[in-house]
């Protein structure tokens, strides 16, 4: 099981150690450092930013969103920062949900989100092979766009620069059960939110056997502490924030996924105080047992022993946020 730093998204601004965080993890020998984008700082910028000042770390977007951007715009992001970083990027892909597609975007979102999601990873292949003009007759996405109201004066193109890698990783962040099915067979990877290295079987239906080299990257809190409890208050703010202010109370992928595994009322709860204005209770009210399942906090010793689970399973790559160097060298440690 390889490491990787999951750095996100900004908050009010620019962390300034951020960059500290990706060069400690490259020393340490982290196998790659990933951003993220929601409505504030994008992923691609930052990613690059990172890859000026280090050498071998692999980068990662988890996840750029597919409203933000063409697929042969990411295309285009992904083949150029390919090109300036020797070979390290791995495109991770996200669909969002209404509420940001809709609000932020201003864009439909797609009533058939598994079709919009393969049209556009079809889009993107085709752009990093560049064997042909760039072709689809997409229900979301066609290239060249032949709607009613175009000019039809578009003519297929393929990239004028050539890619570095034909095959750069596409890995896609999946939580429903047909998207992550569809995952196995269209990506090379998958970027679950939550993992549950005990009961993971269960909650996402996965195969015995996944495809071979498939990469399952999930991301993790992680915190080296004495107090467990303090230890997973960042955890229960982020869930708070995923499942009371990420999507409608009508449709939230990150609440159904909760329910999902096992904490449907709770979910509900938490996205009741949230909807009411009520946030600090909504933190209060994500289960402390949730919270610990997904996370790796406390002591020494527990966390030790509770990566051994992790490595039992599937993961390929476990993506630790940590804003604590210590955290980092910790893991790096237990892992080698």
């Amino acid at each position: 099981m390889r490491l990787g730093l999951a750095l996100g998204y900004w908050g009010r601004g620019p962390s300034p150690a951020h960059l500290d965080l990706a060069r400690e993890a490259e020393r340490l020998g982290y196998d790659s450092v990933w951003t993220a984008e929601a409505w504030g700082s994008d992923a691609f910028t930052a990613l690059t930013w990172i890859a000026a000042h280090t050498s071998r770390i692999k980068l990662g977007t988890a996840v750029a969103q597919m409203a933000a951007r063409a697929p042969t715009t990411t295309a285009m992001h992904a083949l150029t920062l390919d090109h300036l970083s020797g070979g390290r990027v791995l495109l991770g892909l996200g669909l969002s949900g209404p509420q940001v597609v809709e609000g932020w975007y201003g864009r439909p979102f797609p009533r058939s989100p598994l079709t919009a999601t393969r049209e556009y990873v079809d889009v993107v292949r085709q752009v990093l092979r560049r064997e042909a003009p760039v072709r689809l007759e997409g229900r979301h996405h066609s290239h060249p766009y032949t709607g009613p109201d175009g000019t039809g004066l578009g003519k297929a193109l393929k990239p004028i620069t050539h890619p570095l890698r034909a095959g750069l990783p596409v890995l896609l962040g999946a939580e429903g059960p047909k998207n992550i099915a569809q995952t196995l067979t269209i990506a090379d990877g998958w970027l679950p939110l939550y993992w549950t290295p005990d009961r993971w079987s269960e909650v996402y239906a996965l195969p015995e056997r996944l495809p071979e080299g498939f990469l399952v990257a999930p991301m993790v809190r992680a915190q080296v502490c004495a107090d467990v409890a303090a230890g997973l208050l960042p955890v229960k703010a982020m869930l708070g924030f995923y499942i009371g202010g990420m999507g409608h109370a009508a449709r939230n992928f990150h609440a159904d996924l909760m329910g999902r595994m096992g904490y449907e009322k709770e979910a509900r709860r938490v996205q009741e105080l949230f909807a009411a204005g009520r946030r600090e209770e909504a933190v209060l009210a994500v289960p402390d047992a949730f919270a610990d399942e997904i996370s790796l906090v406390g002591p020494r010793k527990r966390i030790a022993e509770r990566l051994e689970a992790w490595r039992r399973g599937p993961v390929t790559d476990l993506l630790v946020t940590s804003p604590d160097p210590e955290t980092l060298r910790l893991l790096a440690e237990l892992n080698s």
